[in-house]
């Protein structure tokens, strides 16, 4: 029987619905290597995604059958062979919370709900993770680009004073400091924020492509002598290009020496944490004032799911508290709580996405999360080597990390080329790169933040390269 006007009214064709397409969800995750990694989005495709507003609905199975229709059209990053980009790959164990969580369909701005408690357990689970104390501060987002947002903002009114939230920021001179290769979200998130991008000053990077400690020490210098304030620095956990790692404890240190909020971008390298071997490559995150961090990348959670921690509880609650009545916290009741998301973050309605970070941490645990990483550094280890190995193929960039540069090389133009061979592999289905451009020069770049891939599939990798420039060479 039907509980509401848009509950369904025939309860047991609805679940038949629901299990076909559960199925149908497990069959493609269950089979995926055996499938294309990319297929471009069909004319048919489009045309049945492209109707006109419904007026009369469908009966849930002919849109259970859709939904089956669009599952081949993804980015491909279930696959084995999906290298593009940094995406997670996502486990099938992702099904389970995702249902719960539509079932529950929870708000997480705040009110006393279980779902408020999972999100907490996640955020102390977080600060254990990153090496930050109990006491600081977090909230889990969609990723780290409004994970950046969230701690720049607070870095901000920290040094301006919360008055800005009211007055605007007026005239100031504030500057912060980063490395040419951190990820554009952080300039981004100066400008959402009223700082401009020009407030940031990039830094010039060493051959290993990680922030030049003694530039920016001229750069802090100079800016000092003309007047202006440095207020902020942003250390790179894994730089989106190349995976270099600054020197986060010496980031820390003229942090200190300044007094300016030291920030850490690990949206990539968070995850090595959990790794015994990597994390001594990490020393002096957890010195960090704040840090963001994605789970949906290398920790395999299903999309989307990032996370901020704040050292400073009290100056993040500062940067973000402020409730009319309607949202007036209570002493008992749906109302009452100790934590209220809102009042740490732009967000009032807010997904339920701990419930499947809570879900995939306590499936799998940190040891096996831990050993996932750590293989595909060894991956990445492999791929630079054979590459190097590999006549008519050159190595871009040290390999640090799990992101490996390279290119084919030859005769003629070079960067069209290796442009034609990204674009050849991803629209044969075989394998999905991406590319980028280091030096000026036009590079295949191989992220291998998936724990599907074998090492059958980087050999048979640098074979397609070679084939395919031989191929698009003689043509």
């Amino acid at each position: 029987m039907a509980n509401g006007k848009l509950d369904p009214k025939d309860w047991p064709s609805f679940r038949d619905a629901a299990h076909k397409m559960l199925d149908d969800a497990l069959d493609k995750m269950e089979t995926a290597e055996t499938a294309r990694v990319w297929t471009a989005p069909t004319p048919e495709l489009i045309d049945a995604m492209s109707q006109p507003l419904p007026e009369a609905g469908q009966e849930i199975a002919a849109i259970g059958e859709q939904l089956t229709d669009l599952l081949p059209f993804g980015p491909g990053n279930t696959h084995p062979r999906f290298w593009g980009w940094v995406h997670g790959s996502g486990t099938p164990a992702g099904l389970l919370p995702a249902i719960a969580m539509a079932a529950m369909n929870a708000n997480l701005g705040g009110r006393d709900t279980g779902a408020i408690h999972v999100e907490k357990q996640v955020l102390d689970w977080s600060k254990a993770m990153m090496g930050f104390p109990q006491d600081a501060s977090g909230l889990l987002v969609s990723g780290t680009s409004m994970a950046t947002v969230i701690a720049m903002k607070t870095a901000r009114d920290a040094m301006l004073g919360v008055k800005t939230r009211k007055t605007g920021l007026g005239s100031h001179s504030l500057v912060a400091y980063t490395s040419a290769q951190t990820h554009s979200c952080v300039a981004r998130a100066f400008d959402i924020i009223g700082l401009g991008a020009d407030t940031l000053r990039l830094v010039p990077c060493t051959d290993d492509y990680t922030i030049d400690l003694g530039a920016l020490r001229k750069m802090i210098a100079d800016d000092l002598a003309a007047g202006r304030s440095p207020f902020a620095l942003i250390g790179t956990a894994g730089a989106v290009n190349v995976g270099a790692i600054d020197d986060l404890d010496a980031l820390a240190d003229i942090a200190r020496a300044h007094d300016m909020w030291y920030h850490v971008d690990a949206a990539i390298g968070g995850a090595a944490m959990l790794s015994d071997g990597l994390r001594p490559r990490f020393k002096g995150l957890e010195r960090a004032d704040s840090v963001a961090f994605d789970f949906h990348k290398w920790l395999q959670v299903n999309y989307d799911a990032g996370c901020v921690l704040i050292r400073d509880a009290d100056a993040h609650y500062a940067s973000f508290n402020e409730r009319p009545a309607y949202l007036a916290q209570s002493a008992r009741g749906l109302s009452g709580g100790d934590f209220w998301p809102v009042d740490y973050g732009p967000e009032l309605s807010r997904d339920f996405r701990a419930l499947k970070v809570w879900a995939h941490l306590s499936h799998f645990g940190t040891k096996a999360l831990g050993a996932a990483v750590d293989d595909n550094h060894r991956q990445a280890k492999l791929l630079g080597q054979l590459v190097d190995e590999a006549p008519g193929l050159q190595l871009m960039a040290p390999v640090a990390l799990n992101i490996v540069c390279f290119r084919a090389t030859g005769q003629g133009d070079l960067d069209k080329l290796n442009n034609e061979i990204v674009w050849e592999m991803q629209e044969s289905g075989f394998a999905v790169p991406s590319t980028t451009v280091l030096n000026g020069q036009t590079a295949i770049r191989i992220n291998l933040t998936n724990h599907r891939t074998r090492d059958r599939d980087l050999r048979a990798l640098v074979v397609m390269v070679q084939e395919l420039a031989e191929k698009l060479t003689a043509a």
